[in-house]
């Protein structure tokens, strides 16, 4: 880090930004024991060899601390320094816990914390779809605390763990081995590790050794770029890795500084540049120690750095990732101090004023506030709890034709004020081959249409997939709830949508309309054609001997009884619906009346030729008149009373069918409506009654024996349409009773006017009155 600091200060161009003022760094190795971390915090802080606590006994004593790269030793450190409120800015230091402001108040780093690492390794599970996973951390602050946050991201996201595993330097092999296993039976295809990097090489290569291992390893930064892991040995099972890696922007110049260092050009206060030209070249200096007289290499200054090089590890590469935070973090104080020292002058801005004392508190303060663009062009500051902009590269590990591993860089995440997630998925190689995103679920989705049932003892990723109960859609995967359809409307086949019900009603257009309304007119036209016939052959004996006057009074009735169902099929109306039932009723009750009449008046005509008889009286017009006057008077009583009482009305009913509005007319009283009925199939059993006692009179007046017949069709119509039209809904409903009109009226006029028809028309020669009379001679003889 030294080295690193002067190559900030060669490389830098503006000299005010590091002013001569002492800059504190720790002077041991980053994988020294606790103890000499502290050691070497006291001695930077005092001043001298010996630490002496809490004493200052030199003058010129650093003002900050830019370190420790451990969290462990950081959080030692800045529990000390922030008791002082002595600044420290760590470049490496990631865990959560010294986001605390009031244990750590004057601790500050330029890496994202693990918190930060754990939400981007949320949003990276997420943005992929994956939702069941796998998850195997280090037993370590770093991997205890990192893997809790990460599980509470997930599940905020709705992301299920398969299981979780901790592992740790001292982890038994048969640990290993069962988490190995588990992996490789789990169904979890994605597997988070949440660890540091010489600790994942024991369980990789447990996994080298078995079959089936292809899974999609996500890694944190602390294990994103190892170089152990990224060779050819483990190319196998780590192809399409993808890992959170630390932002890297090349620091413009550096590579070159480091390039030309040499031992002899060197400056004094660089102490550490023999060591790394031992490291770096495999090679010993002849002067440090007896173990280099030993040895066939040894260092003579003037090597050639093309490459970074030792016995295990091989990088083609310079990785800038670290040295870019150290560089925020030097250039973080640098600001802080010049912002203290140079004081803006309206007379003369931009200039420094006289340099004053400077206190390490100031220096925490400015930190807190600083805000700076560096010269990578990124903008750099402190949140109020000591953290940088959060910003990671995610690499996925391409594996190339020679089995090597390449890291690439596919993607970026930015935390500033919102969650930024860009990926480039074209770019990444996955492990199973081709360029779709596998799958990591419990359960496959559910198609809209079908909801999530939870299984009992499983994670809510695991679910069963259940049909939308009838009524209910849903119309988005992974519905957990089904919604019912507003009242009018009605799912579709594959319950995702609502649509309008179908409203059902007997249509005109339809067949079953089509048929009724024809069969109603023609009726209606044949029945006139009747009273026609009738009226044209008014003086033939057999019109003249069935009362002309009742008979074309009931053939009119029957023509307009005919066409009452015109009024039951269409849409229903509010004028059809409150009079339908009551034309109908009171023009059958006229029809009926006239029958129960006519066969009244068979009776008299038989009992008036009898010698003696007193019925001569009764014969003429008023008790036909009569008759049916009274009859259906008491019928339209009943029909005005219903339409004043309780008139019926057009209703859209949605409870018979629950797929179908039925657009009906309610009758608004069953009882009215029962009465109606009720009272005609009583006028028809007393003409039933009274022409079937005298059915066998003289053939001359035998009207009463197709009278007998009319009826008794008209009640077996109407004793089976009770049972058919209460079992019946909707449209068929309607049908029902436009049937029932059509064959009662078709009864009388098939059994009562057809036969009579047919002889005058076809049959003149019976149509005598010498014919009708030799019959009843002949009866009597």
């Amino acid at each position: 880090m030294q080295s690193m600091i002067f190559a900030i200060k060669e490389i830098n161009t503006d000299d005010s930004l590091l002013p001569n003022v002492s800059l504190g760094y720790l002077m041991f190795d980053t994988c020294a024991r606790s103890s000499e971390s502290l050691w070497g915090t006291f001695w930077t802080l005092s001043g001298e060899e010996r630490p002496i606590l809490n004493y200052q006994c030199n003058q010129k004593v650093p003002l900050a601390i830019v370190g420790d790269a451990l969290s462990l030793h950081s959080l030692a450190m800045a529990t000390i320094l922030g008791t002082y409120m002595f600044p420290q800015v760590s470049y490496l230091s990631s865990l959560a816990s010294l986001n605390n402001r009031f244990l750590y108040p004057s601790f500050f780093r330029t890496i994202p914390n693990d918190n930060r690492q754990a939400r981007a390794l949320a949003a990276l599970v997420s943005y992929m779809g994956w939702n069941w996973v796998g998850l195997l951390s280090i037993n370590e602050d770093y991997g205890i605390f990192g893997s809790q946050l990460l599980k509470e991201e997930l599940q905020k996201l709705g992301v299920c763990l398969a299981y979780h595993e901790t592992f740790g330097q001292t982890t038994s092999l048969q640990k290993l081995n069962y988490i190995a296993d588990l992996v490789i039976q789990s169904s979890a295809k994605v597997v988070i590790i949440f660890s540091r990097d010489p600790y994942v090489h024991p369980l990789m290569e447990l996994l080298l050794e078995r079959d089936n291992n292809k899974r999609i390893w996500l890694g944190t930064e602390g294990w994103s770029n190892s170089p152990y892991l990224a060779t050819k040995k483990f190319s196998k099972i780590m192809t399409g890795t993808i890992a959170l890696c630390l932002h890297e922007m090349g620091v413009t110049g550096l590579k070159e500084y480091q390039l030309a260092l040499r031992p002899s050009t060197s400056l004094p206060q660089d102490i550490f540049i023999e060591t790394f030209w031992e490291i770096v070249n495999d090679c010993h200096w002849t002067s440090k120690s007896s173990a280099a007289e030993n040895t066939t290499v040894r260092c003579t200054g003037e090597e050639k750095l093309t490459k970074f090089r030792n016995n295990v590890y091989e990088f083609d590469e310079f990785d800038f990732r670290v040295h870019y935070l150290v560089y925020n973090a030097v250039f973080s104080v640098a600001h802080a101090l010049h912002n203290l020292i140079c004081s803006s002058r309206q007379d003369q801005p931009g200039k420094c004023g006289v340099q004053k004392a400077i206190s390490p508190r100031q220096i925490v303060r400015a930190l807190q506030t600083i805000y700076f663009t560096n010269p990578m062009g990124e903008d750099m500051y402190f949140d109020t709890s000591g953290n940088p902009p959060t910003n990671y590269d995610v690499m996925n590990w391409h594996r190339n034709t020679d089995g090597s591993i390449n890291l690439v860089k596919v993607g970026r995440y930015i935390l500033r004020g919102s969650e930024e997630l860009s990926i480039n998925l074209t770019a990444i190689r996955w492990i199973t081959g081709g360029q779709e995103i596998p799958d990591s679920v419990c359960s496959e989705s559910c198609s809209p249409g079908f909801r999530k049932a939870a299984q009992n003892g499983q994670p809510m990723c695991c679910f069963d997939c259940i049909p939308c109960s009838e009524g209910e859609i849903s119309d988005q995967i992974d519905s957990s709830n089904c919604f019912l359809c507003p009242e009018e409307m009605w799912p579709n086949k594959n319950n995702t949508v609502c649509i309008p019900k179908i409203v059902e009603f007997l249509s005109y257009l339809e067949p079953l309309g089509i048929t009724l309304t024809t069969t109603t007119i023609l009726c209606s036209l044949i029945t006139v054609s009747i009273l026609y016939v009738f009226i044209k052959y008014k003086d033939t004996a057999i019109v003249k001997a069935n009362n002309r006057d009742l008979t074309y009074l009931l053939l009119t009735c029957l023509s307009l009884s005919f066409l009452c169902p015109l009024l039951f099929i269409g849409e229903p109306q509010k004028l059809t619906c409150r009079f339908r039932q009551g034309a109908f009723g009171i023009i059958f009750a006229l029809s009926i009346s006239c029958v129960l009449a006519k066969t009244i008046m068979v009776v008299i005509a038989f009992r008036a030729t009898k010698p003696g008889s007193n019925m001569r009286s009764w014969m003429g017009p008023k008790v036909p008149a009569s008759t049916t006057s009274l009859c259906t008077s008491i019928q339209i009583c009943i029909c005005v009373y219903w339409m004043l009482q309780c008139p019926p009305f057009p209703e859209r009913n949605m409870k018979i069918k629950k797929a179908v509005i039925i657009f009906q007319c309610n009758e608004c009283s069953d009882t009215l409506l029962w009465c109606m009925l009720g009272y005609m199939a009583f006028l028809a059993c007393i003409s039933f009654f009274i022409a079937f006692l005298a059915r066998k009179l003289p053939d001359s007046f035998n009207e009463a024996k197709w009278i007998t017949f009319s009826m008794l069709i008209f009640l077996s119509v109407w004793i089976s349409f009770v049972p058919a039209y209460l079992s019946t809904q909707g449209k068929f409903m309607v049908a029902v009773e436009v049937f029932g009109i059509l064959s009662s009226n078709a009864g009388i006029v098939g059994c009562i006017f057809i036969p009579k028809c047919y002889i005058i028309l076809f049959k003149p020669e019976l149509n005598t009155r010498q014919n009708l009379l030799g019959k009843s001679v002949t009866k009597k003889t």
